[in-house]
């Protein structure tokens, strides 16, 4: 039996997606209980509508909501014990649950998280984890928010617990690890990727395969299992990603609907252009996952319908069911026991927006 905390309160929709997604989650793996927070007037009714998510649950009343754009500092201030985002964190820090799914703020997500849950013994700064579509199938990518100008042990601890969650989600013994730069050669790059590589590389950790750097294009081809970066330059890549998904599916719907010739030509491809408009969906792959806390957080888009939320407790299912945790401590423990001593570098923050 799996137990998923769940805030319903979150995301652009609330509970009209939040509830139907745990219920399309639970027709998944039925082997699990959900442990539900949410303002009580706003969640019920709908509940009712879900007998069999009822019978499958526990919902917990929560004072507030916090809202999409409040501030992080202002979310904690104010949401701290009383919020349905907070106690659904706190769940899983009293044992209640495995795991945590939000689809709430980033910012205030990530701050309630590190404040309610703290960083793993030896870690830093946590990061947050994407599944990302490629040619060969799916990567995970981190960090894509949470830590901006990570240094030189901090992409390394991102590379262990990256293939850490690897190993957990897609069942790879040795997943193959590189670090993002502008070029392949070991030459180039900042100060801080050139000493991680360095780094992991002498290292030769059984739980991964150092690859060496990737760029930008590596990304889509699935050239490692584990692409690793800092957050200022994870963020970006993903939302161009997204844009360009975006992008490439309305210039497809306007030259389809152009002339009568493209229309019928729609008409035979239309199942090619459903699996091409699937591929794209960043609703497929939702779920990003927060690394490096004592307990697993699964954050989920804001905007995901009923559909892509299930998608993200999903997410959350397979991690609490791999044992992601415990993975990732074991990968560090071996390595701190075996690190140089004179590694150092500037701490990373994490900025205002958690972005």
């Amino acid at each position: 039996m799996v137990s998923i905390s769940v805030d319903l309160m979150g995301g652009d929709h609330g509970p009209e997606v939040t509830i139907p997604g745990v219920a399309l989650s639970l027709e998944r793996h039925p082997d699990t209980r959900f442990v539900l927070h949410g303002i009580a007037a706003e969640c019920e009714p709908i509940l009712a509508r879900h007998p069999a998510l009822q019978k499958a649950s526990t919902f917990i009343p929560a004072e507030i909501a916090v809202q999409m754009d409040a501030k992080p500092s202002q979310a904690l201030r104010q949401g701290r014990y009383r919020s349905s985002m907070w106690c659904a964190i706190e769940s899983v820090k009293t044992g209640n649950a495995d795991v945590c799914v939000s689809a709430g703020n980033t910012g205030a997500l990530m701050a309630m998280a590190m404040f309610c849950l703290r960083t793993m013994a030896n870690i830093e700064r946590p990061a947050i984890a994407a599944i990302w579509p490629t040619m060969r199938g799916e990567s995970i990518v981190l960090d894509v928010g949470a830590t901006v100008g990570a240094d030189a042990q901090q992409l390394i601890d991102f590379s262990m617990m990256g293939a850490a969650m690897s190993r957990a989600l897609f069942q790879i013994q040795r997943p193959t690890v590189g670090l993002l730069n502008i070029g392949v050669e070991e030459v180039k790059g900042n100060e801080e990727v050139k000493e991680a590589g360095r780094l992991l590389r002498d290292a030769n950790l059984p739980g991964l395969k150092y690859h060496g750097n990737v760029e930008g294009n590596d990304l889509g081809r699935g050239t490692v299992d584990v692409v690793v970066t800092e957050g200022f330059v994870g963020n970006i890549a993903l939302k161009t990603a997204e844009g360009t998904a975006r992008q490439i599916a309305q210039y497809l719907r306007a030259a389809m609907s152009r002339t009568l010739l493209a229309k019928i030509g729609y008409f035979f491809a239309k199942g090619a252009f459903d699996l091409l408009r699937e591929k794209m969906d960043p609703g497929k792959v939702n779920g990003g996952v927060f690394l490096g806390l004592n307990g697993i957080v699964i954050k989920s888009h804001g905007g995901a319908d009923a559909d892509g939320f299930a998608n993200a407790i999903d997410v959350g299912y397979d991690m609490a069911r791999n044992g992601l945790k415990a993975r990732i401590e074991q990968d560090l423990n071996l390595y701190h026991s075996r690190r140089p001593s004179d590694l150092s570098g500037p701490k990373a923050g994490v900025d205002e927006q958690g972005q």
